[in-house]
This record gives structure tokens, sequence and C-alpha cells, in this order.
């Protein structure tokens, strides 16, 4: 009787496990906005954070490890950019590049992120008030990348920062940019 009762519990959790049509596991880290800094890769100090990882929605201090989706930098002309991995000549290889995409929407309209056309490989000009999806690399085990959204709120052109607001989905697999816990 016993094998019978193993046959059956095996059953019922392969039942549960397909009555999910994601096949992720629930996520367990809430989408919360917040609001961060970078500073400028050339003209601050190196201790300076000047990198973003969506992965933990944290910044990176780019002497120390490149793991982080892009940099924020000014152009020589004077034009604030963000500059994704590729842009940089990293790690260029990858399936699937870190990237940005310009969204007219307001930054709570936004709510999922686009599938494609994902700037890659430049610089990406940006501006107060504007607003992007961003991908990032490949950080999760099921080999798909995060998402977020962020906002432009200001640039100090004396300390050489931005100012964003952001909201990372770091749930793999999951592609809400809602606040909260996502189901999708």
């Amino acid at each position: 009787m016993l094998p019978l009762s193993r046959i059956l519990l095996c059953f019922i959790l392969a039942a549960a496990a397909c009555s999910d049509s994601s096949n992720l596991p629930d996520a367990t880290t809430e989408n919360v906005e917040r609001t961060d800094t970078l500073w400028a890769l050339v003209g601050t100090p190196v201790a300076t954070p000047s990198g973003f990882s969506v992965d933990g929605s944290r910044r990176v201090r780019t002497d120390l490890t490149v793991d982080f989706d892009f940099a924020y930098n000014f152009q020589l002309d004077g034009q604030h950019v963000f500059l994704p991995r590729a842009a940089l000549g990293i790690d260029t290889a990858q399936s699937v590049n870190p990237g940005f995409v310009s969204i007219t929407e307001s930054f709570e309209a936004i709510t999922t992120p686009p599938s494609g056309g994902y700037m890659t490989e430049a610089a990406v000009p940006i501006a107060a008030g504007q607003r992007y999806v961003v991908r990032s690399r490949i950080t999760c085990n099921l080999g798909v990348p995060k998402y977020a959204k962020l906002e432009i709120l200001g640039f100090d052109e004396s300390l050489r920062i931005v100012t964003f607001r952001v909201l990372a989905n770091d749930n793999c697999g999951f592609r809400s940019l809602e606040p909260g816990l996502p189901d999708r």
C-alpha cells in the first residue's frame, strides 16, 4: 500500500505544478519603487558608484566589478547618457544584452516590459522627465533577464550625478513592473 500512496502523492504534486501556466515558483520579493543616484564614470572620485544592476536594484562601483547592467556618464558634448554594457565593450557575446527602451507612458502606467526594441550597443541619451524600461543581463538560473522601469528626475552638473526613480522586478522569470508582489 505504501508504494501506491507515494504514486498518488507524486500525481497530486505534479497536477498542482501543472496548474500554473507560467511554470514559475511563487514570487518572493516585492517590487518597490525607490529613488537612486549615480555618479558619472569620468570626473568623479573612483569610489563613487557609476553602474547600476537591475538584479538587486543596486548601485555598483565599476572599478570593482563588471556585474552591472549600465553606467552613467557625460559625453564630450555635455550630453548625459546611460551606457549599456555592450556600449562599454563588456561581455557583448551574451544571448541577451542589457538595454533600454524609451517609453512615453507615465511611470505608473508602465506595467509590463516590451518584448523587443532594446537599445543595447550605443550610448542612450537621457534627459529629465524621460522614462525607460531596462532589461538586465542574464542573472537568474532560468536564463532570462530581469526588468526595471526608471524615470530621470534630474541632474547635478557640479557633482556630475543623475537622480532617478526606479522599480525593479527581482523575481526570476516575472515581468510585472507594478508595485507589490508580482503575479506575472
